[in-house]
């Protein structure tokens, strides 16, 4: 047995999160022997599945929806879950509570955040930095808002993106966490710097919510956004979430209003009077069915703390990274993730030139992560479900592939 090997079993036992397993379903993925089979490294593109979640989920759909039916919008607490479920996430991305509200995909949110933002900017500021490696469809819907707003898109490097933004500056959208790389950005710093060119800042945490600590209060991060099916394993589409900070809300004028932002949304009123709140970030009707998966999903975090999350979290991918140096043929591969563990997400990424079909083969062999064109091997590391041993085997089954 390898010293890594045995090193593996001593940090599994070690561990203070490895009882949350039990709250995953995790079955093998493979029929392959069963030291190669099942490790899920792709938990930064889809968390997966939470005990809890399919009884819950049953009682909804045969309960409260079989049997009280329209009822439930009020007695089961289905008017109140976008609210309810926001305020699960918020110590999740340091938050304090009425300060997120959960529905609509992230695209729709990242719209709703960046269009308030140029609002909130105001006038004689036409201009939208967008971070120049972010994930496509952030570029996307920020052409579009600046279309609707009257402002030009400039992509321009995080690095530089403190120094670029000015006076013509309204909003600046940035990745916490760089979806192909697993680079971690300094929140703190590039929120307050933008903040002083008089600009705001709209956070996606797609990639770093349920596996980094966040802070978005204690750093006076103006808007935030995410989705819940990576590290908080809402399930396949599950509803994102908007986050206004409390002392935006008032004058938060979203480009979506809908009538459940609306003050009286029964009313029927035909000129839209804004409610006040985080509300203000919802538009139509609540996917019951999905949030209902989501909430429970959530109840994994019960007494979990992120700092404890991101300590193994970093553990875990050093513990990859030695891993991969001793099993793999040198020259084979190249790392493209930070080695700080300042600018280190809760992923992995090797550059591999077959990377597409080194990933097939790996995924054939029960180690799943996920391929990014064109030459990219991307694993993610979900510290609630994932242990040492793991680790271990699926840098192993790796070199074997390779």
């Amino acid at each position: 047995m390898s010293d890594l090997v045995l090193r593996a079993a001593e940090l599994d036992a070690a561990d203070e999160l490895g009882k949350l397993r039990a709250q995953f379903v995790l079955d093998a993925a493979s029929d392959d022997a069963a030291d190669t089979a099942g490790v899920y490294l792709d938990g930064n593109s889809l968390g997966a599945l939470p005990a809890a979640v399919p009884a819950h989920v049953a009682d909804v759909i045969a309960r409260e929806w079989g049997q009280l039916r329209i009822r439930s919008w009020t007695e089961s607490g289905w008017w109140e879950a976008p609210e309810r479920i926001g305020d699960l996430i918020a110590p999740l991305v340091g938050a304090a509570a009425g300060q997120i509200v959960v529905g609509d995909s992230t695209s729709v949110n990242v719209f709703k955040a960046v269009v308030g933002a140029v609002r909130l900017a105001g006038a004689g500021r036409d201009e939208i930095l967008v971070d120049e490696a972010t994930f496509p469809t952030d570029g996307y819907i920020a052409e579009s808002a600046a279309r609707m707003t009257g402002c030009t898109v400039r992509p321009v490097p995080v690095a530089s993106m403190a120094a670029e933004a000015g006076p013509r500056t309204a909003a600046v959208l940035i990745n916490h966490v760089d979806y192909r790389s697993g680079r971690l950005h300094d929140l703190p710093s590039l929120t307050a710097a933008v903040q002083a060119a008089g600009a705001l800042v709209v956070w996606d945490l797609c990639h770093s919510a349920g596996a980094l600590p966040v802070g978005l209060d204690a750093h006076g991060v103006d808007l935030a956004v995410g989705c819940t099916y990576k590290f908080l394993n809402g399930g396949p589409g599950s509803p994102a979430y908007l986050y206004v900070a409390a002392r935006h809300q008032s004058a938060f004028d979203s480009p979506l209003p809908g009538w459940n932002s609306h003050v009286e949304p029964f009313g029927m009123r035909p000129e839209f009077v804004p409610v006040d709140g985080a509300r203000r970030g919802r538009v139509g009707t609540p996917d019951i069915l999905s949030m209902a998966a989501l909430e429970a999903a959530l109840s994994v975090w019960d007494g979990v703390g992120v700092d404890a999350v991101r300590a193994k979290s970093l553990a875990l991918t050093d513990f990859f990274l030695e891993c991969v140096a001793a099993y793999v043929p040198e020259g084979r591969v190249s790392v493209l993730t930070p080695l700080e563990h300042d600018s280190r997400g809760s992923q992995v990424a090797l550059r591999c030139a077959d990377a597409s079909s080194v990933m097939a083969e790996l995924i054939e062999r029960g180690v799943v992560g996920d391929f990014r064109a064109p030459d990219v091997l991307r694993f993610g590391f979900t510290p609630l479900y994932l242990g040492f041993a793991d680790v271990e085997r699926a840098a192993r089954v790796l070199s074997e592939v390779l």
